[in-house]
């Protein structure tokens, strides 16, 4: 069996949202088991009506607001805290939450521990492609400023993760950049480009923000500051073409009849886009996988986030990545 923490409390919506999605995750996996994280009067009622959940009872819960490595210290009994290190202590393989993203990575770094020879973690996620390849995409938001040594490191353990999540032998790695000439960029993207250059990591160039949806590449890295843009924009444009149609579906009957026959192909789109479909970003070059979702998640976003989760601690991310980390020293 292979066990998932998940955090019971994280998340705009009720606790309930988050027990529903654990319980289609295991409906949807014999194979797992859940270690439920949350006040008593939430896990312990749940993980009653199975076998295959178990109450991690904590006493206090780390809100949307507070400072997240400040929270960290001081809510020691905290859900996420103590799911990371129920982690650490072997008690579960790995650790899934809605809350506070700035949260899970302190604790996730602390308490779950980085790989060796990892500098720092990268919160990565999937992108789907116009051409039904998806592209992992990194670091997304946990860390603003990047030395090249670090955007290298971001591209090995992208690899990795493209490699178990959609079973490619060999990733193919593009930085962000403002245009695909090599000198096309700021100081620090040129300083990556010729690092990625002379890593053998895969690198095939520069791409640029229109090529986040093309598929035409394996994995995407730069820094967590364009990551985040680049990733909000993307959501936001979507959320905004949608509101269009919908706009525009009131406008008349046929436009309305038009909108009616696409409506399952956008809501496919607007699936694909929320992070529902993946369950989230996973902070990669931690010792055992840490997942953190949408705060205004979903059943589906739950579910498959703890199912996502569960696929990384049994496809050994960690030991791949400390592998592709320790052949270059």
């Amino acid at each position: 069996m292979t066990t998932i923490c998940v955090d019971a409390m994280g998340g705009d919506e009720r606790p309930e949202v988050v027990l529903q999605g654990i319980a289609a995750a295991l409906a949807a996996d014999d194979d797992l088991e859940v270690l439920v994280a949350g006040n008593a009067d939430v896990v312990e009622p749940f993980c009653a009506t199975t076998s295959r959940a178990k109450a991690l009872v904590s006493t206090e819960v780390i809100e949307m607001g507070e400072h997240p490595a400040e929270a960290v210290r001081m809510k020691r009994d905290s859900s996420i805290v103590r799911g990371c290190k129920a982690v650490r202590a072997g008690d579960a393989d790995g650790f899934f939450s809605a809350g506070s993203t700035g949260a899970i990575l302190t604790a996730g770094t602390l308490h779950v521990g980085r790989v060796k020879g990892i500098g720092r973690p990268a919160l990565a996620c999937a992108m789907p492609g116009a051409n039904g390849h998806e592209t992992v995409m990194l670091d997304i938001g946990a860390n603003a400023d990047c030395r090249p040594e670090m955007i290298v490191q971001f591209a090995r353990m992208g690899r990795a993760y493209s490699t178990i999540l959609f079973g490619i032998a060999e990733p193919r790695v593009a930085l962000l950049s403002n245009g695909t000439e090599d000198a096309k960029g700021s100081e620090a993207t040129i300083a990556a480009h010729k690092a990625l250059a002379a890593a053998g990591c895969g690198f095939v160039g520069n791409c640029e923000g229109c090529d986040l949806l093309t598929g035409e590449y394996d994995v995407i890295v730069c820094d967590g500051f364009t990551g985040n843009v680049a990733l909000k924009t993307v959501e936001g444009t979507a959320k905004y073409l949608l509101g269009c149609v919908k706009k525009a579906a009131g406008s008349s009957k046929k436009v309305g009849v038009g909108a009616l026959l696409l409506k399952p192909a956008l809501l496919g789109v607007r699936g694909a886009l929320s992070g529902d479909y993946y369950g989230g970003a996973v902070l990669l070059g931690l010792k055992a996988p840490v997942l953190v979702g949408h705060g205004a998640t979903s059943v589906t976003a739950i579910k498959n986030g703890t199912l996502a989760a569960a696929r990384v601690a049994r496809g050994g991310l960690s030991a791949r990545i400390a592998e592709a980390c320790a052949k270059v020293g």
